[in-house]
């Protein structure tokens, strides 16, 4: 199944009349289970990409297709939904509650979804387990390592179990064994069906995808599959 279609698509910002290109032409399709990432260097347009194609932000030209559905056609409240329990985000800077538990952390997506009230804990502690955090479940997320908050961060996003999670430079504040671990994490929700779709400007972690698109000034350079696909699997992952 095609999850993301997009034609010619185009992103520009617009201040006092001054417009700002940031995307364009950008072509591509994603289906459903592929672990693809799109990199390029700081100021290519990567991470705008994935603010469109997350419904963060909106295109401006062009085509994007989410579900084989033109994406002016949701309704704020569609977009909104699909950015509850559609698709999960990860980002560089963890972006959690301080002073709160990581069971409360990864809830947090929960309580702002249809999903009853009596399922929230179970569906947390099953998320704190994909990630190996099964110990540290009822710990202050402050007191964590870098590399533990970001397993939360995807503990968060996998919780309401979306079709698509987007992650955004997801081991760049982490050393290099948490950075594998975080790697190891992701490729072990590919090989379960999770199409993952991440960002980075690192080649040693886009081969751990199956798949790169490069962009470069806003535009797709290149769309190949990985010929030597890394991997990073730890023992910790059940």
């Amino acid at each position: 199944m095609c999850l993301i279609e997009t034609k010619n698509l185009a992103k520009s910002y617009f201040n006092e009349g001054v417009e700002t290109p940031v995307l364009h032409d950008v072509t591509l399709k994603i289906h459903e289970g592929e672990f693809v990432a799109i990199m390029g260097p700081s100021g290519s347009g990567k991470s705008t990409l994935l603010h469109v194609l997350g419904f963060l932000d909106s295109h401006t030209g062009g085509v994007y297709k989410f579900e084989d559905k033109p994406a002016e056609s949701y309704s704020e409240n569609e977009k909104a939904l699909i950015r509850n329990r559609q698709v999960g985000f990860v980002f560089q800077a963890f972006n959690l509650l301080p002073k709160t538990s990581v069971i409360d952390n990864v809830k947090l997506p929960l309580m702002y979804s249809p999903i009853p009230e009596k399922d929230w804990e179970s569906l947390s502690k099953e998320a704190v387990h994909a990630v190996g955090l099964s110990h540290r479940t009822n710990h202050d997320s402050a007191l964590l390592s870098g590399g533990e908050k970001q397993r939360v961060a995807i503990a968060r996003a996998i919780v309401t179990k979306p079709k698509i999670i987007f992650a955004d430079e997801p081991t760049g504040n982490l050393d290099s064994k948490s950075g594998k671990a975080i790697m190891a994490i992701l490729e072990n929700l590919n090989a379960k069906g999770q199409t993952i779709i991440l960002i980075t400007h690192e080649t040693y972690t886009a081969e751990h995808a199956g798949r790169i698109v490069r962009i470069l000034d806003g535009t797709v350079e290149s769309d190949e599959k990985v010929k030597n696909r890394r991997t990073a699997k730890e023992e910790f992952i059940k």
